[in-house]
């Protein structure tokens, strides 16, 4: 069970980053992260107190309150790393974060097993090769690179953040509550500061208009961000950290394949070998 709410977050995750990608070629990347989890707060707010997830509040939220306040940098800057694109070469660099929730699953004493050792070293490599992999070219694309690698290690921050804030499924509702209000506070606080140094909150073309007509898109980005991460933080607390990050992991083989089906963007042989490692590497982590 644990690896299959682990799959889910790689699909949820997956189509959420090329939602989010999307949305920031045509509006200003803190505003779609500002938006898109405002909207997630409402749901959330609605969802915690038709729970009763109040009762749930103790020192634990205090991880939710880290990763909310991570959480708008590392996916500022993933925004921005999928406008300048392509997304089949940006989206698996991101996923290098799961070294750090795997890193301190290993701390706290777990131990796969030799099956799921493989499946882990097969599954990041297949991630990574999916994406191409292009490390060089034009100073636009090291800028992605440079941009992409911050993301991961908060992505990885994060994940093990909100994996710590509950340890049941009503304080996981506060926890991601919680977390989106930082995430709001914190987006909202870096957009004030960007327009008062000059930057735009709405698109040159449009204004208004083009934000409220991406409203659909925007609520389904933030609402499948925090599906994502309940999936994730429901995977970690009933199974291996190790295993639920890197099968969680996963997430850019979909944004990969959604890229090539929706934009057409050209699959290479080695990404093509990427997804088939991936997968063969998911079978050996759940058969592990």
């Amino acid at each position: 069970m644990s690896a299959l709410f682990a799959l889910a977050t790689s699909l949820l995750w997956g189509l959420a980053d090329f939602g989010g990608g999307l949305l920031t070629r045509r509006l200003p990347a803190l505003t779609v992260v500002v938006v898109s989890q405002a909207i997630a707060v409402v749901v959330l707010g609605v969802t915690v107190v038709a729970t009763g997830a109040w009762s749930e509040a103790g020192g634990r939220l205090w991880f939710a309150v880290a990763a909310g306040t991570v959480g708008p940098v590392a996916m500022l800057c993933f925004y921005k790393a999928l406008a300048l694109g392509p997304m089949s070469v940006v989206s698996p660099l991101g996923s290098l974060g799961v070294a750090v929730p795997v890193s301190l699953g290993l701390l706290a004493g777990e131990r796969p097993g030799p099956a799921q050792l493989a499946g882990v070293a097969v599954a990041v490599t297949g991630v990574v090769l999916a994406g191409g992999p292009e490390l060089r070219g034009a100073p636009v694309r090291r800028r992605a690179v440079l941009l992409t690698l911050v993301a991961a290690f908060g992505f990885g921050a994060v994940m093990s953040l909100v994996a710590e804030a509950s340890t049941s499924t009503t304080g996981l509702f506060l926890a991601l509550f919680v977390q989106r209000v930082t995430n709001v506070v914190v987006g909202g606080a870096a957009l004030g500061v960007s327009v008062r140094r000059g930057g735009r909150a709405l698109p040159v073309e449009g204004g208004r208009a083009v934000v409220l007509g991406a409203l659909p898109a925007l609520a389904f980005v933030g609402l499948a961000d925090v599906a994502a991460n309940g999936t994730y933080a429901t995977a970690a607390l009933h199974g291996s950290v190790t295993v639920a990050a890197v099968l969680a992991s996963l997430y850019p083989v979909v944004t990969t394949l959604v890229a090539r089906g929706v934009l057409k963007e050209r699959l290479r042989g080695i990404q093509a070998a990427g997804a088939g490692l991936a997968l063969m590497g998911t079978v050996l982590l759940a058969s592990g």
